[in-house]
């Protein structure tokens, strides 16, 4: 028989949060209603755990409280972590637990904005807690950013409120296992109707958790397509970055990082900035790598993963993970933050996968409608030539080959200047294959180091990575 999934429901979780007589805090929720601590009051035993419940709405009397915002803008994580910080000494302040030693404080806080009036906007919001996983410890926090979908304000409201009460009960239950803790989020709550894009934990709690694993998951259970974190590993809301700005990405396996990525990188940034006129300053480079690219044997090896990303952060590149198998969805992705112009590193083997009709079948308009989500008029490839280990035939946009139904197609996104050959490319770099650097580094082969950009290959051999080992020195007698 199938697995039953067993969970408690936000009635009942609140309730088993306010019969432990060690759990006690505050809420401070802005901009949807007091929905979360509705649940607590509402399951009874809620004098033992609420300190104080407010919702300061009025934009003025907010201010007295937390502060001024810049660009009086209040649904910000700025705006979460001061009234966290708030409430937080407020508590530590006004009581003290000489008579309760086994007391551990909480505040939980949200600051959001529904659907408005027009539904154009669905609106968004911050959700965190700071608690003691242990009393008298210092705080541990978690932060997250949540984007709605549903239709209807009461509706998100109500959705709010289950959210609320799930990390809540999680970072008092399951403060010792993260993915628990994520996937519990989702109790009682479908992923149609709340999208969880950022999650950030710090403090004693999670003092060894990697925020880029737990990034990580929330692209691989569903709840967001993308996930975006910055060189250093700090996680990062896509709007905070990418919003109205130009984006060049580069996708790839990066298993590790080439000098043909690199290449690809600098030529092809070097021409979308020409083309387009964009700054350095206004224009967001990411490399992008697909859920689909991190598996291994049907799973994601997460060591693999972090090898990965951990070479990317040490050139000062920005990564982003997302499950975007196909580039149409990349784009549209994009899209919904207001992009000015997008463009995209490819090579060769890649473009031939974009004409492929057979990449499309599950769209009922087939290839014509991913290639009008694809080729936008503010879209351009950077096409990276490639050199055919077989035959030495170097291979671009000039003698591809595609099907002759895409034949006309093709031409027209050509001429349209859509496709674009990167011609000051290094041709050094035609014979570096990655599948072959893997090959060498597993087998305790020499020359790949020069193939990888400088520190590099450093790293992999400090770090053990990609199935790097030392070579074993045999003495020898005579």
């Amino acid at each position: 028989m199938p697995e039953i999934k067993q969970f408690l429901t936000p009635k009942q979780k609140a309730l088993t949060v306010n019969l432990n007589p060690h759990i006690y805090g505050t809420f401070a929720e802005i901009g949807a209603g007091q929905e979360t601590v509705r649940h607590f009051f509402r399951a009874g035993g809620a004098s033992g755990t609420i300190a104080k419940a407010m919702s300061a709405y009025d934009k003025d009397y907010s201010d007295a409280i937390y502060g001024n915002e810049e660009k009086n803008r209040y649904v910000t994580r700025n705006r979460l972590h001061k009234m966290l910080r708030h409430e937080v000494q407020l508590i530590e302040e006004r009581l003290d637990n000489d008579e309760t030693p086994n007391r551990k404080f909480f505040s939980y806080a949200n600051t959001v904005t529904t659907i408005n009036y027009e539904k154009t906007n669905k609106g968004h919001g911050w959700v965190g807690i700071m608690f003691q996983d242990k009393p008298g410890e210092e705080y541990s926090e978690v932060t997250l950013h949540i984007r709605f979908k549903e239709n209807d304000a009461t509706l998100q409201q109500e959705t709010l409120g289950s959210l609320g009460v799930n990390l809540i009960y999680g970072a008092f239950y399951f403060s010792d296992n993260p993915r628990t803790l994520i996937k519990s989020l989702y109790d009682d709550i479908s992923v149609d109707k709340i999208e969880i894009n950022m999650i950030d934990f710090r403090g004693p709690a999670f003092k060894y958790v990697d925020n880029r694993l737990m990034s990580l998951q929330l692209v691989k259970l569903g709840m967001t397509e993308a996930v975006i974190f910055s060189s250093n590993g700090e996680n990062l809301l896509p709007a905070d970055i990418i919003y109205k700005k130009n984006i060049f990405a580069v996708r790839g396996s990066f298993r590790p990082v080439t000098l043909v990525n690199v290449d690809m990188f600098e030529n092809g940034l070097k021409m979308f900035l020409n083309d387009t006129s964009a700054t350095p300053e206004d224009t967001k480079v990411l490399f992008e790598i697909t859920i689909a690219n991190l598996k291994s044997g049907g799973d994601i090896d997460e060591r693999d993963f972090l090898d990965r990303v951990d070479v990317l952060g040490k050139l000062g590149y920005t990564v982003m993970i997302s499950n975007f198998s196909e580039y149409y969805r990349l784009v549209d992705y994009f899209s919904n933050y207001n992009i000015k112009n997008i463009g995209i590193g490819m090579g060769v083997n890649n473009l031939l996968l974009v004409f492929d009709e057979e990449y499309y079948q599950h769209l009922s308009g087939g290839i014509l409608e991913a290639f009008g989500k694809f080729f936008r008029k503010d879209l351009r490839v950077y096409l990276y030539p490639y050199k055919d280990p077989a035959t030495g035939e170097v291979l671009t946009s000039e003698n591809l080959k595609v099907a002759d139904s895409l034949k006309e197609l093709y031409k027209y996104f050509k001429l349209n200047h859509r496709i674009i050959d990167i011609k000051d490319y290094n041709a050094n770099f035609s014979e570096i294959y990655s599948r072959e650097i893997l090959r060498k580094i597993a087998n305790q082969e020499s020359g790949w180091e020069k193939q990888l950009p400088y520190g590099v290959a450093d790293l992999i051999k400090e770090r053990g990575m990609f199935g790097y080992k030392e070579p074993i020195e045999i003495e020898t007698y005579d």
